[in-house]
């Protein structure tokens, strides 16, 4: 095996945001897994990572950091969990976004906590394919994640916390340092002089993909920005072939 490890988002660089995993692409991950030190680190949590990916696949990384690394799986064992809650306050601040939205759909589960941050979606995570493309093209238009964002880490940062544009509808908030780049040293410690190739759809600033892979270029490591698991798809190919 060689000396590289390979690091993937899921949401946009393994599946289309918050589906399943394309069947042909699956069968090639898979063989890939095995031929490889794969890592997967994603916002989700562990039962839509499943969903998305199956138990199989997910039983093929050799580590899943859920929740940017707050909630760490090897797979069925949880290796460990952050007890982060968000204050009281942004709990009302993020209510009063979402009442304040022009966005009309709202599907439920707004504010959704997991170890460690919590996901806001004005969209809400109960939506339909179709209300979520509704939702992409409006965002497309007004960039209202990245104003929302603006605004609460404007409001919220003196409680050392931040807000990221995550997927295609929602907003990461976590502690400060508690984005996916905490993973990068115990992906080193894990793996001594590995090459990291790191695969993500939201690596420019104010995505959720940015952190990490800032840290991994600034230690010359290899980081692949992507548009959808297409992209994915086409570069693991390249790699297998050369």
């Amino acid at each position: 095996m060689n000396n590289r490890i390979f690091v993937f988002d899921v949401d946009g660089t393994l599946t289309p945001s918050r589906s399943t995993m394309d069947s042909e692409f699956k069968q090639f991950f898979d063989t890939f897994c095995l031929d490889n030190r794969v890592y997967i680190v994603t916002g989700s949590d562990r039962p839509k990572t499943v969903e998305q990916l199956t138990e199989s696949t997910y039983k093929l990384c050799k580590r899943v950091y859920q929740c940017s690394g707050n909630d760490v799986y090897e797979g069925n064992q949880n290796i460990r969990a952050n007890s982060w809650k968000l204050p009281h306050s942004a709990y009302v601040w993020l209510e009063d976004a979402l009442e304040q939205s022009d966005f009309s759909i709202r599907t439920g589960n707004h504010i959704d906590v997991r170890p460690g941050m919590v996901n806001f979606s004005i969209l809400g995570r109960n939506a339909s394919v179709e209300q979520r493309k509704a939702y992409v093209t409006y965002e497309t238009k007004h960039n209202e994640r990245r104003f929302i964002a603006d605004l609460f880490n404007a409001r919220f940062g003196e409680y050392g916390i931040v807000a990221n544009v995550a997927g295609d509808t929602g907003i990461d908030i976590q502690p400060i340092g508690a984005d996916k780049a905490q993973i990068v040293p115990e992906l080193i410690e894990l793996n001594p002089n590995a090459d990291i190739f790191f695969y993500g759809d939201k690596t420019q600033p104010g995505g959720n993909d940015h952190t990490i892979a800032s840290a991994l270029l600034e230690l010359g490591h290899a980081v692949f920005p992507v548009d959808s698991w297409k992209d994915t798809f086409t570069l693991l190919k390249n790699t297998v072939e050369n």
